[in-house]
């Protein structure tokens, strides 16, 4: 049943990007308001060049709380190295397995070497809830055949 969802139905929608010159305070303030725990750094052409997390986040924190060596940007605390991004043709469950054993919250996906959106642990447990709501309601019969 669930090996038929795509993953790229459930691509989180407005995920939370950065440019690596944006502010990390200002990074870290739309973290918090969008309640997620990291976003895609993207250049101006839209290809992923690094990733933001809360860890990352933190980092800047001491730095300027116990270093005293006060903010930056991004690209100062992004991690840039060897970038995993998901195959948005995945299935739900091959998504999943994914995630877990790269131990990631989210991935970004791109095509032709752009950024087009990511998969998040929190959008896939969202198709697994929708797909076990579904099968219910047809075991139901609330489906209206």
């Amino acid at each position: 049943m669930l090996t038929s969802l795509e993953s790229n139905d459930y691509i989180t929608p407005n995920p939370v990007i950065f440019t690596a010159d944006t502010d990390i305070f200002d990074a870290i303030h739309t973290l918090l308001e969008r309640k997620v725990s990291g976003g895609t750094v993207v250049n101006e052409n839209n290809e992923v060049i690094g990733v933001i997390s809360e860890l990352d986040c933190l980092k800047a924190i001491i730095n300027t709380g116990y270093y005293s060596q006060g903010g930056g940007v991004v690209a100062d605390f992004m991690y840039s190295g060897d970038i995993d991004f998901m195959d948005n043709n995945s299935n739900i469950v091959d998504a999943a397995q994914r995630l877990i054993n790269t131990g990631h919250r989210r991935m970004p996906i791109q095509q032709n070497g752009k950024f087009v959106g990511q998969i998040s642990a929190r959008s896939l447990l969202r198709a697994f809830k929708d797909s076990v709501a579904e099968h219910e309601a047809g075991e139901r019969g609330d489906l209206g055949d």
